[in-house]
């Protein structure tokens, strides 16, 4: 692991690596670090300097600079012990100043973290970035001190009006700050790796400091140093200096770093520290000189130095602006975790969520966490199984040479004593423990954009809890409240905001009254919903005023047909004569078959919502029977003159637009009489010697599998197609056409033996020469059956076929697991069966055979 101190220059929230994005180290940076140039407590002429003297802020030489490392329990504790020791008249965060009217919502009952300051550009809501804060941040920490004992806060970083506005828009995903330096949302984001080398330190403070001192890990160094330690919180003179002892103490590691490093490869922070200055000044001159900073650790020189205040107002002159609007919003355990995309330097948010929610006993408390998680998921494990463990981790902290167990010893214990070994439920651990599904929650006050209000007041009426972790939802249609809900996600989809993705179902229906879903609320829907803001106040609104002007910009068919059918599942009326009449207008000019192919599923699949969603479907009908009727005509010359790639991008097509015409002949008045003349299209493209082999076998296969055609006559087709003076590439695009696929073809050659006999004999006669370009066409027929299909098919070909006449002769030529012919009794005996199932009253005929 390394650490990408946020200790140093990254600052609330900033992408950092380590796992306790923490407060200030213990007493022993001091000593274990590098030569320092003397205390940062020297108090300059401008700014003033951090003390430890006793607890009355009188006695304070200068403000008092609490240096910290964002999020992690040994700092937040520092910090409060440092706080409660010192009683400054006023507290100022490293922040954005425009959060400054948020903060006493941070008091709120239903304030609960994590959560984070999200800012964004008014013109361009998708120029966004976040300060998160967990309740184990040291900035959280203050501010709740702060406001409990009626204490002035406020933040003191640069403004997020010229911060987001010095970064280039990122439409892929907002950013998260720690202050305005950016950190990429994702490491997948376009451009990460250009964002990431701007935020990335040259130095990295915290594993400098751990080298000096002998650890060749800088976490491990920081854990032992900062968050093993429990600082005395008590009021008392000697206490204070002993709770301010550590901030002191990193003050000088750090003076000694920025000596030796510069800026450590952030030349931005020379602007946000000017800023800073100037805001410590005014509290100064407000509130005199005992005001308390919490800060990242690297900013603490930059605070005290000496400077004037024209320079620091000269290196803020000119910087651009832009109109911002900011607001409180739930964030995630996850999103803390660096692996998962953004990082807040903390690999591990749930297990520093524990250590500082942990009154006593931590390492038990923790120990009894994963038992109960285990125990959850019917994995047996005992009381003797925890005390085993706590035992294990404490003497591995002891070998170790650690003040107390860390994760790393208490991981180890769990797998050894609690999951015998195995990583497979450590990994549930991990997910589930050790990084935590915790979402946070913003009280109803907080500043939102009027569409986010109307999607909460919506969540809570359909009770669909935004939640950080994955689950399924499966929906019934045919209730109101579940066809409700499907309705509000289909018009989140609609909008931009993925909070739900359409899953397969569950319950393995076919039913079109069943749908599945897949949530999951991440922190960058709020910027997703600010965005969306622009097209209506409601979802409803704004997903129809989405979805017109999208009718009216699209500029193929098959985009206006896919836009009609969200507008059916999100149930907007409103948007359907816009995009009907774009809808109609596209078609008419529209002569490209292959477009309309294109367009007639997605028509053809919505006229199927109107008995489920009871929504009117006439319009919709008559336009994709007119579609159809067009494809009926211009299909049979499009099919002619294709390459290997067109043919099969159309064999596609034809498979689509064959699935299609029996839902428009069901929802059509106007489409009688359109199957039979889609079959008779069929069989010309099946006779045609100049229509591409793959769509040829196609055609042969639907109008055999719809009973248009004997069994005779697919077998002469085939022969025709498999003759000698067929060749080969031909006869075997053919074969794919007519059985490839996982469509039962496998099946049809091992239930008909023509059929196989006829593939068998043209494969046995295909040139040497030529069959190195036949195999794989037929690799890739044969690799989609299902191997039972595929091992059944080559018995029957080692076996050979049955000679005819065979059954008169009085010898078995049966197959093992294959009958002699059918048996009319026991197919009698099925046909009731089959007629309830089907729905159907047998007819007179059939009832007395």
């Amino acid at each position: 692991m390394s650490a990408q101190a946020t200790a140093g220059p990254s600052t609330v929230g900033q992408a950092t690596t380590g796992p306790a994005s923490a407060g200030p180290a213990s007493a022993g940076p001091a000593t274990t670090g590098p030569a320092t140039a003397g205390p940062a407590a020297t108090a300059p002429a401008d700014v003033g300097s951090s003390t430890t003297g006793p607890a009355t802020t009188e006695s304070f030489a200068g403000p008092l600079l609490l240096g910290v490392r964002h999020h992690g329990p040994g700092s937040a504790r520092a910090v409060l012990a440092a706080l409660d020791a010192a009683r400054p008249p006023a507290v100022l965060i490293e922040g954005p100043p425009e959060g400054d009217a948020l903060l006493p919502l941070a008091a709120d009952p239903q304030m609960r973290p994590p959560v984070a300051l999200l800012a964004h550009a008014v013109d361009d809501p998708g120029r966004a970035a976040f300060w998160p804060l967990a309740e184990f941040s040291p900035e959280w920490v203050a501010i709740r001190w702060a406001l409990a004992h009626d204490v002035p806060v406020r933040f003191i970083d640069l403004p997020a009006t010229h911060s987001l506005a010095l970064k280039e828009p990122q439409r892929e995903a907002p950013t998260e700050e720690s202050g305005p330096a950016p950190a990429p949302a994702s490491a997948e984001d376009g451009d990460g790796d250009r964002d990431r080398d701007e935020v990335t330190p040259g130095v990295d403070p915290i594993r400098v400091l751990a080298e000096t001192a002998g650890y060749d890990d800088p976490e491990r160094w920081w854990e032992d140093v900062v968050e093993h330690r429990s600082p005395d919180g008590s009021a008392t003179t000697g206490a204070a200096a002993d709770a301010l002892a550590p901030f002191t103490a990193l003050a000088e590691a750090m003076t000694a770093l920025r000596e030796a490093y510069g800026d450590g490869g952030q030349p931005r922070d020379a602007v946000r520290e000017a800023y800073m200055r100037i805001q410590l000044r005014t509290a100064r001159k407000e509130f005199g000189d005992g005001v308390a900073v919490v800060c990242g650790a690297w900013h603490v020189p930059a605070l005290a130095a000496r400077t004037t205040l024209a320079a620091d107002r000269a290196l803020l002159k000119g910087l651009p602006k832009v109109k911002t609007e900011m607001t409180w919003v739930p964030w995630t355990h996850r999103r803390l975790a660096r692996h998962s995309g953004y990082g807040a330097g903390i690999d591990s948010p749930g297990w520093y969520g524990h250590l500082f929610g942990a009154a006593d006993r931590p390492i038990e408390r923790w120990m009894t966490k994963v038992a109960g998680l285990l125990r959850e998921e019917d994995r047996f494990v005992s009381t003797a199984h925890v005390i085993e463990a706590v035992r294990l981790a404490e003497t591995l902290a002891a070998m170790r040479g650690r003040p107390l167990a860390g994760l790393s010893e208490t991981t180890d214990a769990v797998r050894a004593v609690m999951c015998e070994g195995s990583d497979v439920p450590l990994a549930l651990i991990q997910d589930r423990l050790v990084v935590g599904e915790t979402l946070g929650e913003v009280p109803d006050s907080a500043p939102a954009v009027p569409l986010q209000r109307d999607l909460t007041r919506s969540q809570r009426t359909l009770r669909l809890k935004p939640e950080a972790l994955e689950r399924e939802l499966d929906l019934d249609l045919r209730k109101e409240t579940d066809a409700a809900k499907s309705r509000l996600l289909h018009r989140l989809r609609l909008l931009g905001i993925g909070w739900g993705e359409p899953a397969e179902s569950q319950s393995r229906s076919t039913g079109t009254f069943r749908e599945s879903w897949r949530l999951r609320w991440e922190p960058e829907l709020h910027v997703r919903v600010a965005e969306a803001g622009v097209w209506g106040t409601t979802v409803e609104t704004a997903a129809t005023a989405k979805a017109e002007s999208g009718a009216l910009a699209a500029t193929a068919l098959s985009e206006v047909t896919a836009l009609a059918e969200h507008c059916l599942l999100a149930g907007l009326p409103d948007a359907l004569p816009v995009v009907m009449k774009a809808l109609a207008d596209r078609a008419a000019l529209d002569a490209d078959v292959g477009h309309l192919a294109d367009a007639l599923p997605a028509l053809a699949r919505s006229l199927r919502y109107g008995d489920v969603r009871s929504t009117d479907t006439a319009a919709l009908a008559e336009v994709a029977a007119g579609l159809a009727e067009r494809i009926c005509v211009g299909l049979p010359p499009a099919c002619t003159g294709l390459d290997t790639d067109g043919a099969e991008a159309l064999r596609r097509q034809v498979d689509g637009v064959h699935s299609a015409i029996g839902l428009v002949v069901a929802g059509a008045a106007t489409a009688e009489g359109l199957r039979d003349r889609w079959g008779a299209v069929l069989r010309k493209l099946a006779g045609r010697d100049t229509v591409a082999g793959i769509i040829r076998g196609r055609a042969t296969r639907l109008l055999l599998d719809e009973g248009r055609l004997t069994e005779d006559e697919a077998a002469r087709l085939m022969g025709l197609a498999l003759s000698p003076g067929t060749p080969p590439t031909d006869a075997a695009a053919w074969i794919e056409g007519f059985v490839g696929g996982a469509s039962g073809g496998g099946m049809l050659l091992v239930h008909d033996d023509r059929l196989l006999s006829l593939v068998d004999t043209w494969l046995t006669g295909v040139p040497a020469d030529t069959f190195t370009d036949v195999l794989p066409l037929l690799r890739r027929t044969f690799s989609a059956y299902e191997p039972g299909v595929r091992r059944t098919l080559g018995e029957l070909v080692r076996r050979g076929p049955v000679p005819e006449g065979a059954g008169n002769d009085g010898t078995d030529h049966t197959y093992p697991g294959f009958g002699r012919g059918l048996d009319p009794g026991r197919a009698d005996a099925v046909e009731p069966v089959l007629h309830l199932l089907l729905g159907r009253t047998p007819e007179p005929a059939e009832a007395t055979a």
